[in-house]
């Protein structure tokens, strides 16, 4: 149902690079799957997914690490890229002649081999950064919103501390405590283990 690709690269925004580790995931089943995130390197993400259909490829950010194989993944499988409109900025500095193939908009449902994923819009990281939320199943993928230890960095452009808490605080510490997050990068975590840190992190300041 839930399978992880890890892929390398570089992520790029103001004029730095940074080597980083990036989590694709593929939710499905044998006969079709969503990649949520296009992370470096679209032949590995396409191996992962097989022969399989690729309802679609979501991306949780328009961060560089994110979107960077998503033209490439999108030819090779035959499928459409979806991006929250508030990170279009994002996507045409590293696409700038061709748009995302379709909106992700709040509350919004996908389907794929028999589950539903609600579209949950958690501004912060960026102005378009979604999570997606298997409730049936008790998952959610926080792309870089909320990470195991805290929120997503909010230390440039198109970020904003206040935002982010705000958007873990009233959109997704009220989901069930044993909710297992899977993140942009790093190890899981759930719901529960993160929600009791949250003065902390408002304390400290990010």
């Amino acid at each position: 149902m839930i399978e992880q690709v890890s892929t390398d690269g570089v992520f790029r925004l103001d004029g730095g690079e940074w080597e980083v580790t990036n989590n694709v995931w593929l939710v499905g089943d044998d006969q079709e799957v969503i990649v949520i995130d296009a992370a470096h390197d679209a032949e590995a993400i396409a191996a992962a997914v097989g022969g399989r259909k690729v309802v679609a490829i979501v991306l949780t950010h328009g961060h560089s690490d994110h979107i960077n194989a998503a033209s490439e993944l999108s030819a090779a499988v035959s499928a459409p890229v979806l991006l929250h409109p508030e990170d279009r900025m994002l996507w045409d500095d590293l696409y700038p002649n061709h748009a995302p193939d379709a909106a992700l908009s709040d509350a919004a449902t996908l389907s794929v081999g028999g589950l539903e994923l609600q579209v949950i819009h958690t501004p912060g990281h960026t102005p378009g950064s979604c999570c997606l939320h298997l409730a049936q199943e008790g998952h959610l993928f926080s792309g870089d919103t909320l990470f195991c230890g805290g929120p997503g960095a909010t230390g440039r452009s198109f970020s904003d501390f206040g935002t982010i808490i705000g958007s873990i605080r009233d959109r997704l510490l009220v989901l069930p405590p044993a909710t297992v997050v899977h993140t942009g990068h790093g190890e899981d975590t759930t719901i529960g283990a993160e929600a009791p840190h949250l003065e902390e992190w408002i304390r400290r300041g990010h």
